[in-house]
């Protein structure tokens, strides 16, 4: 009889078996800053205006397969002109697979810049599909003879610029963005996650492009437990990718909840005003630690630990632990990230405690 460890060989694809599950630390009792979400809750009166509206929900049945609702919520919230049509995930990471699965012919390849936001890779590899890192700059820019010479000679069907971008949470040069989409004969996405703490947004890429699409999410808002993603762009694209999205993917929770916080939408940017006042102070308080801290458009730092504690990222990681606060330990991801941390925006009190943390650690 053949072993379950042989057939695991013989069934599953070999680059699939190389993969590591998508690494979630465990933050147990922990000051968690790890994970880029937003640290506030909302008030008692405003939870309870929610539980009110949920009493409503018909968990009976199957939930409305396009969520008009909670399109027209996005649409207002967020100006987005009627022009364009919009598609909702389970998250962005759906709509990143839905993309990856819409391309997905022989030989087509999925090209990003790097250090970037490995689930590009990760679903490029679930859908069989050629993935193209091309490495940013020792800056963090974009590497533009490297980036058209890949554009040119790989002809990628699909592009992801995530904007900011993550981990380095800077935005690329609007000019180089628009050369780079000029270049390209694919299809090409801009990912806005950190768009709530960011100095610009591209919306108006859609109506200078036929080729662009944006993507957007609720998660780093304040709504990450309810897994929204969107994403915003021609109609001609987003009916391809209802063919093949599943057609109950936002349950009626989901949408009920996301038609509440979108109806009080000013209360979470409020909070993410609250954040961005808290990154500056963090920026000041990390550089005067000793950590080279990179200028940040989202609701984390990225920081090198350089001298006098060169080399020293991952025992500070650990040592953090033993803190009982949780970030970001970046080093060995990625040769451009080596010696990094990131450390997400947590609360007064929170940001608070791991700058007293790290004062006894260094």
């Amino acid at each position: 009889m053949t072993s379950i460890s042989q057939m695991v060989e013989n069934l599953v694809r070999p680059e699939i078996r190389a993969l590591s599950a998508y690494p979630v630390g465990d933050a147990s009792g922990m000051v968690k800053l790890d994970a880029m979400e937003n640290p506030y809750q909302w008030s008692a009166e405003l939870k309870q205006a929610w539980l009110e509206k949920l009493q409503h929900a018909d968990i009976n049945r199957y939930p409305h397969p396009q969520a008009p609702k909670v399109k027209a919520g996005l649409r207002k919230a967020m100006n987005v002109p009627e022009q364009f049509d919009c598609l909702l995930g389970n998250g962005s990471d759906e709509i990143i697979q839905l993309l990856a699965m819409l391309v997905a012919k022989p030989g087509a390849k999925i090209m990003a810049p790097e250090p970037g936001f490995v689930m590009y890779k990760m679903i490029a590899t679930f859908c069989g599909i050629d993935y193209v890192g091309v490495p940013l700059t020792v800056d963090f820019e974009l590497d533009m003879p490297a980036m058209l010479k890949c554009i040119n000679e790989q002809q990628p069907e699909l592009i992801f610029f995530a904007q900011p971008n993550n981990p380095t949470a800077n935005l690329y040069s609007e000019s180089q963005l628009r050369e780079l989409i000029q270049a390209s004969e694919g299809l090409v996405i801009m990912d806005e996650a950190y768009l709530p703490f960011s100095s610009r947004n591209h919306l108006h890429f859609l109506e200078e492009f036929d080729n662009v699409l944006v993507m957007r999410t609720l998660s780093k808002v304040g709504l990450a437990g309810l897994r929204l993603g969107m994403i915003f762009g021609r109609s001609e694209w987003l009916s391809e990718l209802d063919k093949i999205r599943m057609p109950y993917n936002i349950n009626v929770l989901t949408q009920l909840s996301a038609e509440f916080a979108l109806e009080h939408y000013d209360i979470l940017l409020g909070q993410c005003e609250l954040i961005k006042q808290e990154r500056s102070r963090m920026q000041i308080a990390l550089s005067g630690l000793g950590f080279t801290c990179y200028e940040s458009e989202a609701n984390f730092i990225l920081a090198r630990a350089d001298m006098p504690f060169e080399g020293q990222a991952r025992a500070i990681f650990d040592q953090l632990k033993q803190h009982n606060v949780l970030i970001k330990c970046l080093a060995g991801g990625h040769p451009l990230l080596e010696n990094c941390l990131r450390f997400t925006i947590g609360t007064e009190k929170e940001n608070t405690l791991l700058l007293e943390a790290l004062a006894d650690i260094l």
